[in-house]
């Protein structure tokens, strides 16, 4: 029997059980699904350093990075498991499937049945993996060649169509239809953007990011799905009363239209995790202070739909900010991947500690009495944000002609604001760029400067002022534990 045609018919077989087992996974649930835990807890239990690398290698699409390292891990175990002999492949197989078990009942929402997808799934794998070793057999002991690839092939069929109706499944049973039929609030306007926020320059960001273009860092490899019907958000802890809201009980309430720029922790100098969009919500602070906090309370402890947590310093959702429960984005109801039906929006603060996606719950507490998803795992408690530029044109790297060169980007201090941003070129002197007008201090602004590039290779960079008068500092820091600093770089060679 070929080395070759073994190591085949483990992987096919391991194909088989996460097929298997994301179909099992479909009335269970998805975060039962192998994979899918295998790979959360990964996502919850990586060090900081490694976390960062994805996100700073592979940007918003850090899932997809993971799971396709996870298929050619599983893939070469899988490979090993098929060569060695009968009995040790399956024992290898039933140790992957222990792992996969033990990944899915410590989900923070497991049940004892988040073990089943994993173990039908062995199951069907083990028996896959014996018959095609059999069929991998010479003719005399087994089937000929022919027949260990047409059982091959219907094998890695099974997988795939088993995988694939089970992602389906899952996506029918999501909130697609409850979105679309989501009717947003009448909000109470804000003031119309002025056309100068938006500076209309080729390779320049738009003030106002489509959904399609929003970041996305989270740690939920497969979305939740919260149905609005099904949807409430508890308000409890340090408070005088409990409150549960409903979305008939938001009905009730005014809604009100906010720009805001959010930020996530992770983005590196100069990087795009960073978007500006009009929110439809309700105002945080009202709904907080009818539950009556207790003064001695400094935490409001948010909680996802999947037990993500996040610790805001309670100041900064009661000092009149636009600081919201959002069910609206850019004027349609919140795309599922950035929190249908309701998230937090609070400006000024970086993702991790205040924009918690799929909400249900808000622990009223103190920051020496608990701790959030992030914190636990070495971050800053408090996450301000950090005065912040960027170069959008010309990108670095590129080639422009030489002469005057259009130079643009954006700089962002939510909740504070910018003054003003420089530009220098070589080392030169700093030059003043033009802004765009400003529309709220919690949102980004848009810059531009026309400067003379002369034939040659330029090192540019740009730096930004608050509203405070603070210079966006030069010093250079990795984003763990609370945010990168460093002045943008770029290098353009001029022709």
């Amino acid at each position: 029997m070929s080395t070759g045609k073994r190591a085949l018919s483990g992987i096919v077989a391991a194909g088989v059980v996460l097929g298997v087992g994301e179909l099992i996974a479909v009335p269970i649930g998805s975060n039962s699904s192998p994979l899918t835990a295998v790979g959360s807890s990964a996502v919850d239990y990586s060090p900081a350093p490694i976390r960062e690398w994805a996100i700073d290698t592979f940007g918003t699409s850090d899932k997809l990075a993971l799971f396709v390292g996870m298929a050619v891990v599983i893939g070469a175990i899988a490979a090993a498991a098929g060569i060695a002999r009968k009995p040790i492949g399956a024992v290898v197989f039933a140790a992957l499937g222990a792992v996969g078990v033990l990944a899915a009942v410590t989900r923070p929402d497991a049940t004892a049945l988040y073990a089943v997808p994993t173990i039908g799934g062995v199951i069907v794998g083990i028996v896959v993996l014996h018959a095609l070793i059999g069929a991998a057999a010479p003719a005399t002991e087994g089937m000929n060649r022919r027949s260990f690839l047409t059982l091959a092939a219907g094998a890695a069929v099974l997988g795939v169509v088993a995988g694939t109706a089970g992602r389906m499944l899952t996506s029918a049973r999501a909130v697609t239809a409850d979105r679309l039929g989501f009717m947003l609030p009448t909000p109470t306007p804000q003031p119309p953007i002025p056309a100068g926020a938006d500076l209309q320059i080729d390779g320049l960001a738009p003030y106002i990011t489509p959904n399609e273009n929003f970041y996305r860092i989270d740690t939920a490899l497969v979305v939740p799905r919260v149905a609005s019907d099904t949807w409430s958000l508890r308000i409890h802890g340090m408070v005088d009363r409990e409150i549960e809201l409903t979305f008939a009980d938001l009905a009730e309430r005014q809604a009100v239209e906010k720009t805001v720029t959010l930020t996530c922790v992770s983005n590196i100098v100069g990087g795009d995790l960073v978007g500006n969009a009009t929110w439809i919500g309700y105002p945080l602070k009202d709904i907080l202070e009818e539950a009556g906090i207790s003064p001695d309370a400094d935490m409001a402890l948010s909680s996802s739909s999947d037990a993500f947590t996040a610790g805001t310093p309670l100041e900064v959702l009661l000092d009149g900010r636009d600081a919201l429960l959002a069910v609206g984005m850019n004027g349609a109801p919140l795309p599922v991947e950035h929190g249908y039906p309701a998230r937090l929006v609070v400006p000024g603060l970086y993702g991790y500690v205040s924009a918690t996606k799929w909400v249900t719950d808000i622990e009223i507490t103190r920051f020496d009495r608990a701790t959030a998803y992030w914190t636990d795992r070495g971050w800053g408690a408090l996450g301000p944000i950090k005065t912040a530029s960027r170069i959008d044109t010309p990108r670095s790297g590129s080639s422009t002609p030489a002469g005057r060169t259009v130079i643009a980007g954006v700089a962002w201090d939510q909740h504070t604001g910018i003054d003003g941003v420089e530009v220098q070129v070589d080392e030169g002197n700093w030059v003043p760029a033009t802004l765009s007008e400003e529309y709220s201090k919690d949102t980004w602004r848009q810059w531009t400067v026309e400067l003379d590039l002369p034939a040659g290779q330029h090192a540019i960079r740009a730096r930004a002022t608050n509203s405070a008068g603070e210079l966006q500092t030069n010093k250079t820091a990795d984003t763990v534990p609370d945010g990168a600093t460093g002045y943008p770089k770029i290098s353009v060679t001029a022709n």
